[in-house]
């Protein structure tokens, strides 16, 4: 990936030395106060809700392990989790399967940037497949690849990002198998549904985006683009990768057979994601076919912005690319955006900057979900911000050591607990675990530890990963669950899992509604778990 924020490695790292944390301190232990002050009233704590006597027994074993590592471990691994629904597929994949890869493809490592490399492996470069044998080899590799052994005082955002870039040459090749191994495990952690970010028909669409150019007009664009099937052959690319993306990944995880891997059982969907830091005629071109799959191909739901959001250009073009998906949304009505926004702190970005990236992505960019949206109490008119994302239910995904690792934020400076405050919808996310060595269980420990959220609490932000998710279809829960509580549509009222035998209007939803279908298998799971859990003790 071409990395603009490079240019400004030296003023970044002033998140390594703390100067940010002086501007914002006095305002983040303001929050609580400033949490419940003017205009409307806020919604009730989500913690406030009654737990059934199955809740009550799973919320006492949970208390009763809190101070023991590995049976609270345990606890939030079988714990049933949603969906991940940000996740960019190729820094999911851990860094050790990449390397196997790369041994298997015959590819090369710059020793002196540990990039990955076509061969021959001429001087200077040295084949992947020595780091079966050397361990010193191997191990320089997963750190240059992920943020294993990170130092502490260096700049953990230009690492991560720069990760992408040393291990490209490996992902691009086996989109199917890379998806193999990340189902695998996003099922072994519980989890029954995915969204997975990928980039379309990317070299095509830059050759196309290249020879049109930029002028400016966004209607002028569009024609150019549909001119000649321009634009239609980029979507049949697409669909043809996703087509070899999805045989590499039946024939991997040998799916219709009688071996087939866990994975071959998770409900997946792609993301296309779009270059902010490209020109701008590439970064309308990826929009506009990120936008046309999602109506055309169910497998595609959705458009999203990626790369660092305080690179040089992606700063400079914010608003013209809000502008882009203000000007095709109109044209794509259906399709789903869900936006990178305010993946931003003091020391990383300007003031100016910090001030409308989330209001922008809300009301120009028709994002319905927020990935990040760590800068919240920096944004013109914060509270009115977080109380209309609450009223349009737009949910902000958050992964918490991405953002320690990324901006250095964490703990009492997260906006987490502000945004449930505000009743506004969240859900847990991954982004990147391959490269930030985690997984969904350690950040809903995370979460449960930092926060001190209950059983109850969590199991609805489970829910929240596959009630804001793009799955097609109605859903299992009635109204605005974050704001009233996770009660059942009328259709199957009384009859969930452990509950009632659902009854055929019950049974139509759940035949007739993908999000519903996947809701009901994570009820089925909370019951199982819920009678499980207590004999284990």
């Amino acid at each position: 990936m071409n990395r603009d924020h490079r240019r400004a490695t030296r003023r970044r790292r002033v998140l390594r030395t703390g100067l940010a944390a002086l501007s914002i301190l006095p305002l983040i232990s303001a929050l609580p106060a400033a949490a419940q002050s003017p205009n409307a009233p806020l919604p009730p704590s989500p913690a406030d809700r009654p737990l059934t006597s199955a809740e009550a027994r799973t919320a006492a074993y949970l208390d009763s392990v809190r101070q023991d590592p590995a049976r609270l471990q345990g606890f939030f691994r079988k714990l049933p989790k949603g969906g991940d629904l940000h996740n960019h597929l190729s820094g999911a994949v851990p860094t050790e399967y990449l390397i196997t890869l790369a041994a298997e493809d015959g590819l090369c490592i710059d020793e002196k940037t540990m990039t990955a490399v076509p061969p021959p492996c001429g001087p200077g470069k040295r084949p992947a497949a020595d780091a079966r044998t050397d361990r010193a080899f191997h191990d320089a590799l997963v750190r240059a690849w992920s943020m294993e052994d990170f130092p502490a005082g260096e700049s953990g955002h230009d690492h991560f990002f720069d990760t992408f870039g040393k291990f490209g040459e490996v992902t691009w090749r086996h989109r199917g198998k890379l998806l193999s191994r990340v189902a695998d495990d996003i099922v072994g952690q519980n989890q029954f549904y995915l969204e997975t970010l990928v980039t379309p028909a990317s070299e095509e669409a830059k050759k196309v985006a290249d020879a049109l150019g930029w002028n400016g007009d966004f209607d002028r664009m569009h024609r150019a683009l549909v001119a000649d099937g321009k634009l239609d052959r980029l979507v049949a690319t697409a669909r043809k990768e996703a087509d070899d993306a999805d045989a590499e990944f039946r024939k991997t995880s040998r799916c219709g057979t009688s071996h087939a891997a866990p994975g071959c059982r998770l409900t997946v969907r792609w993301n296309s994601q779009v270059s902010r830091g490209s020109t701008p005629e590439r970064v309308f071109t990826q929009m506009e076919v990120g936008l046309r799959l999602a109506e055309r191909d169910p497998r595609f739901t959705a458009v999203n912005l990626v790369q660092p959001e305080d690179g040089a250009t992606a700063l400079r073009d914010y608003s013209l690319q809000m502008r882009m998906l203000d000007y095709l949304h109109r044209t794509y009505p259906r399709a789903h955006i869900t936006l990178h926004a305010g993946e931003l702190w003091p020391g990383l970005a300007k003031p100016a900057d910090l001030k409308f990236h989330i209001n922008e992505a809300v009301d120009v960019g028709h994002a319905e979900r927020i990935g990040h949206g760590v800068d919240l109490v920096h944004e013109d008119d914060w509270r009115s911000l977080a109380r209309t994302m609450a009223a349009r239910q737009m949910a902000v995904e958050v992964p918490f050591t991405s953002n320690a690792q990324i901006l250095g934020v964490k703990d009492a400076e997260h906006p987490f607990s502000t945004y449930r405050a505000y009743g506004v919808p969240i859900v847990l996310a991954t982004d990147d675990p391959g490269i930030s060595r985690i997984d969904i269980s350690h950040e809903y420990q995370y979460a449960a530890t930092t926060y001190h959220l209950g059983y109850g609490e969590l199991k609805d932000l489970a829910r929240a990963s596959l009630q804001y998710s793009f799955l097609s279809g109605r859903s299992l829960w009635q109204g605005n669950p974050t704001a009233s509580g996770y009660h059942p549509a009328a259709a199957c009222r009384g009859q969930l899992p452990g509950s009632g035998t659902p009854g055929p209007a019950c049974r139509h939803l759940l035949a007739s509604s993908r999000k519903a279908a996947v809701e009901w298998r994570q009820e089925a799971a909370f019951a199982s778990f819920e009678r499980n859990v207590t004999a284990r003790r």
